[in-house]
Order: structure tokens, then C-alpha cells, then sequence
């Protein structure tokens, strides 16, 4: 039996990841009660005493937390951005490579993926890696996602009852271009420069879209789109979580919540000879935050990693 402790259960992402371990039968799963989640004593013994502990705090909280850990064995999994280009800490992406997989299965302090970056890293990292674009490639990447991403305040702006009508439509943010993903985004991929990336918040719950357009000329190696497809699905070939769907699979429609509830990913290839369409379609609560926890807590417990997880 692993003990494992949710230091931020009230927050979206740890009351996910505590429903979905909560009934497994391998782990014993606590958090702290209301009167004593900020205790410094409280939180400093749960978190020695865990075998894992998953943070779903703000960064500073997360920070903090991190140093009242004085148990050596103690390991933990930070859902914050606060070390997720930290070079002691290993990205939980598994699926970039066996490499990373090894790393997180032996790591003591794994940093989860945003949900925005787990779309783009999925698709760009891949295509840099393998020399197809190089890493000064020019990216620009567009990001559909459900309110539920933007946390507890948001939830509630959505859902309130004669709310303003401006929430009705898509709403595009991080207009300065920086938002708080990025500096993983270009860690994760090699990338020489910042991508333009342009997000979007919508009138429903859950599910990511994200999109990276390329142009077939400023290719390094020349793709078609059923080449490019190809490789996608060999390069995930052995991954339970992510799947490249064939050409007849490609809707006419995109939805964004397809995969809600799921820890799934697709990316979808289409497009024509001059331009090419990645699309990676998940949920930014599952395979974009808590479901993706429970993937690398599994991991690093050497446990089926579908476990949990549908």
C-alpha cells in the first residue's frame, strides 16, 4: 500500500486526481482538512511521511512546499509551473521517448505538464527531434479550451446565473504574448525562439484543442501530409494514451471536448502540399492536468500506468 498525499485538494486538479485514487485498492490517498491545510507542521509531516505527495498549489505555495520536505525517500509531483524548467526536476511527459519514461519512473521530483504545452509539445518537440523542422522554425499555435482550465473563479463566472453576455463568446487572452506555459514549450522542444501562441477560453467545461499550422517549404525534410501522418502514428506506435487517427478518422469538425473525461490524446494530420494542420484534441483536466498525474504517479510507482485512467 503507497501513501499518497494531495497537498491542495480543494483546487480542480487534486479534487480529480483524489476521485480518481480514491478507489484504488494499492494506495492509501489523504489530504489535510480544511482547519489545517495551511499548517505549516500539519503539511511539513504529511509531506515527509508520503511516499508520493501531488501539489495543486499556486507556484509560491508549491515552493514552499517543496522545502519543508526533509525525507530524502519523499517524492513528489508538482502540477504548478513553479519547476517545470528546472533542470533537477524530470518534465512528466513520458511519451517524448523511453528515455523520459525511465526518468520519471526513477525521479524524485516530477514536474506535470501544462495543459496547453502537453498540446504543442506533443506535436512540435517530435518534429524538431527528428530534424524535420528545425528548432528556429517560425511556430505559431492557436489553443481551444474549456472554462474549467482557468480554475475555481472561473468556474463560478461561467456558471453563474445571469452572468455577463460577453462569456457567451470565445474569449482570445494572453494577448502580450507570454503566457506562463511557454518558457516549457521552448524548453521541451529545443526551440531557439518563442512561438506565437494564441489561446482561447470557451462556453464549456472541458477539452483542448490545440493547433500548430506549418508550411511544407520552410521544412527541413519534405512531408506531405500523409507522410507526416505516418510518422506521428510510428512515433507514438507503442503509447496507450496517445493515437494519430488515419485520414478516413479525420472529421469535418474538430470538437475541442471530444476527449473530456478521458486521459487520451489525438492528433489529428490533414492540409494539403503547401500547408499542413497538427491538431492535438485531449481534456485539459485529464491528459492536461490530473490525468496526467495519476500517469506519472503510476510511473514512478512501477504500477500499470493505465491505472485510473480510461
Amino acid at each position: 500500500m503507497y501513501n499518497v498525499f494531495i497537498d491542495g485538494k480543494e483546487g480542480t486538479t487534486g479534487l480529480q486526481i483524489y476521485d480518481r485514487l480514491k478507489v484504488r485498492k494499492d494506495v492509501n490517498v489523504f489530504h489535510l482538512s480544511d482547519e489545517k491545510r495551511k499548517d505549516v507542521k500539519a503539511r511539513k509531516e504529511c509531506l515527509n511521511s508520503a511516499d508520493i505527495s501531488i501539489l495543486c498549489l499556486p507556484d509560491d505555495a508549491a515552493r514552499e512546499a517543496v522545502a519543508l520536505v526533509e525525507n530524502p525517500s519523499a517524492r513528489i509531483i508538482d502540477a504548478s509551473t513553479a519547476h517545470r524548467v528546472n533542470k533537477d526536476w524530470v518534465y512528466g511527459l513520458p511519451e517524448l521517448s523511453d528515455e523520459r519514461r525511465a526518468k520519471i519512473a526513477s525521479a524524485k521530483r516530477v514536474s506535470n505538464p501544462g495543459c496547453h504545452a502537453t498540446g504543442f509539445i506533443s506535436i512540435v518537440a517530435p518534429l524538431v527531434k527528428s530534424g524535420i523542422v528545425g528548432a528556429d522554425y517560425p511556430f505559431v499555435a492557436h489553443s481551444i479550451s474549456g472554462y474549467s482550465g482557468a480554475g475555481k473563479k472561473a468556474i463560478a463566472q461561467y456558471e453563474t446565473e445571469g452572468r455577463d453576455k460577453l462569456l457567451d463568446s470565445p474569449r482570445e487572452y494572453a494577448l502580450g504574448l507570454a503566457h506562463k506555459h511557454l518558457p516549457e514549450m521552448v524548453n521541451e522542444c529545443g526551440l531557439k525562439y518563442k512561438p506565437i501562441f494564441n489561446p482561447f477560453i470557451c462556453d464549456y467545461y472541458c477539452g483542448m484543442c490545440v493547433t500548430v499550422p506549418v508550411y511544407t517549404r520552410f521544412m527541413a525534410q519534405k512531408y506531405d501530409v500523409k507522410a507526416l501522418r505516418e510518422f506521428f502514428a510510428e512515433y507514438y506506435a507503442k503509447q496507450n494514451f496517445i493515437k494519430v487517427p488515419d485520414e478516413s478518422d479525420i472529421p469535418a469538425f474538430l470538437a475541442a471536448n471530444e476527449l473530456a473525461g478521458t486521459n487520451n490524446l489525438k492528433i489529428y494530420i490533414s492540409g494539403n502540399d503547401e500547408q499542413i494542420l497538427i491538431a492535438s484534441v485531449f481534456d485539459n483536466l485529464g491528459k492536461g492536468a490530473s490525468g496526467a498525474a495519476v500517469q506519472n504517479m503510476n510511473i514512478m510507482l512501477g504500477v500499470d500506468e493505465k491505472l485510473s485512467l480510461i
